[in-house]
């Protein structure tokens, strides 16, 4: 019945009923605001990154070890290092557990 919209307030309308249905309108619209914010800061982050330097950062976030990215793209362990300490360095995180939070802003769904 409300089809996309916050609340549904049949006439006539309380005073306090309203404002509170305004109240909770500018704070999903604030929260949702932040989150496209949040989203369009971390693309782009990412897209300051090489193409390697991507390919490093999605089999980190996947949890794979330097030892297994070095042998799934082709390349030795030292330039996984090198690779993945610039990405981090780029994304502005000092662990993975940040880099994966930073990263599921912006493969999270808009709301």
């Amino acid at each position: 019945m409300k089809a996309g919209a916050v609340d549904f307030l049949p006439k006539p309308v309380e005073d306090a009923e309203l404002l509170n249905a305004i109240k909770v309108a500018e704070e999903r619209d604030r929260v949702r605001l932040q989150r496209a914010a949040e989203r369009k800061a971390a693309s782009k982050l990412i897209d300051k990154l090489s193409p390697r330097e991507k390919e490093v950062m999605e089999l980190v976030v996947q949890g794979h070890l330097n030892k297994n990215i070095a042998a799934l793209i082709g390349t030795t362990i030292q330039t996984v290092k090198a690779h993945r300490g610039r990405m981090m360095k780029k994304m502005g995180v000092r662990s993975v557990a940040e880099l994966v939070r930073l990263t599921s802003k912006v493969s999270a769904e808009p709301r």
